[in-house]
């Protein structure tokens, strides 16, 4: 099928589709009782991921339910540091574990090319997905995804998720240049990634910077924005120059702007924070936003749930827009309160 029968893709193109296309974060996930027996047979998390057959199965359960306009590849943002060859494990309850990145020589210990054959596996699950898709589901795109610099080496210097990152924002003003080094190290590792996720089936591409929003204005400018662009740059040498990418430099607030006019991306996600309205009449009209409902009203429901995902929708009426939520979804979601998101925004 041709992209122009995608909405999303269209949306993604520049256009006001409308009922807008709907996908939503983490769709594929623990809320769904058909993954958590997935989860199951296939033991650790890394092992889910690495996993083509079990990975493609979640990263089609959602559509089977909801018929989103698009899958998103099942995986992980620190799929490229575990395939540039630092140690990682998920643990039940605590979340990822990173041996962490202290010094230049660890630093200069990781693998830099090479990722996407390590990666192999995902990429299978990729073109599994394209080709299913492609035959059963032709209006729905393929997401390809990965974290952007920033977030992605706070993790790889703190060793674990959560908290404040002190020790990566530290690293970051105390020693700039080897900061650097790593953030470099990721772009080149990146890059590379998303590019053969292209090459297998992904029909646009997602960069998740979940941390963004942990810097002042200085810092996000050379941490998030500048190492964001130089990716992007990265990615359009080999790419169309109209390749769909999404950026979403989450709790960004006002600096959202400046990133959708620096970055080069074709849409940008909205946290859920973030006043719709403001985005709409401050973000560029030829770039698309996505976004924002709070996950907490989809746990919610009911009144609650219509009366956010209708503000939602007369915000962004007459724009490329993308529904989906300002973060992802949360395992005490009731599913049947996902599908009555969709049955509403399909009414635009």
């Amino acid at each position: 099928m041709d992209q122009a029968d995608k909405p999303f893709l269209r949306t993604l193109a520049g256009e006001a589709v409308w009922p807008p296309p709907i996908w939503l974060m983490r769709q594929a996930g623990r809320y769904l009782p058909e993954y958590r027996d997935v989860r199951a047979q296939a033991g650790d998390f890394i092992s889910l991921c690495t996993n083509p057959e079990l990975a493609a199965e979640v990263t089609l359960q959602p559509l089977r339910r909801y018929g989103f306009d698009a899958a998103i590849l099942f995986s992980d943002i620190l799929m490229v540091p575990w395939a540039m060859g630092q140690p990682l494990r998920f643990a039940e309850g605590e979340g990822p574990l990173l041996e962490p990145l202290r010094d230049a020589a660890a630093i200069n210990g990781l693998w830099t090319a090479g990722v996407a054959e390590r990666a192999a596996p995902i990429l299978e699950t990729v073109a599994r997905v394209r080709s299913f898709l492609d035959v059963q589901h032709q209006r729905t795109a393929l997401i390809g995804f990965a974290g952007s610099p920033w977030t992605v080496a706070c993790y790889m210097v703190e060793g674990r998720g959560g908290g404040e990152f002190a020790h990566a924002r530290r690293m970051a003003y105390g020693d700039p240049a080897l900061f650097g080094r790593l953030i470099r190290s990721l772009t080149d590792a990146t890059a590379e990634y998303l590019l053969a996720q292209v090459a297998a089936g992904a029909e646009a591409l997602m960069l998740f910077d979940s941390w963004a929003g942990l810097l002042p204005p200085s810092q996000f400018r050379r941490w998030v924005i500048e190492p964001t662009a130089e990716l992007v740059r990265r990615l359009r040498k080999q790419l169309p120059h109209d390749f769909p990418l999404i950026g979403f430099p989450r709790l960004a607030g006002p600096l959202l702007v400046e990133y959708a006019q620096r970055v080069g991306v074709q849409a940008v996600g909205m946290d859920t924070a973030m006043d719709p309205r403001w985005a709409a009449a401050n973000v560029p009209q030829g770039i698309a936003l996505q976004g924002n409902l709070d996950p907490q009203a989809l746990v919610s429901g009911g009144a609650a749930l219509e009366a956010e995902a209708r503000s939602l929708l007369a915000a962004m009426r007459g724009r490329p827009f993308i529904f989906n939520l300002g973060h992802g979804i949360v395992p005490p979601t009731p599913p049947e309160h996902v599908a009555a998101l969709v049955r509403l925004v399909r009414t635009g």
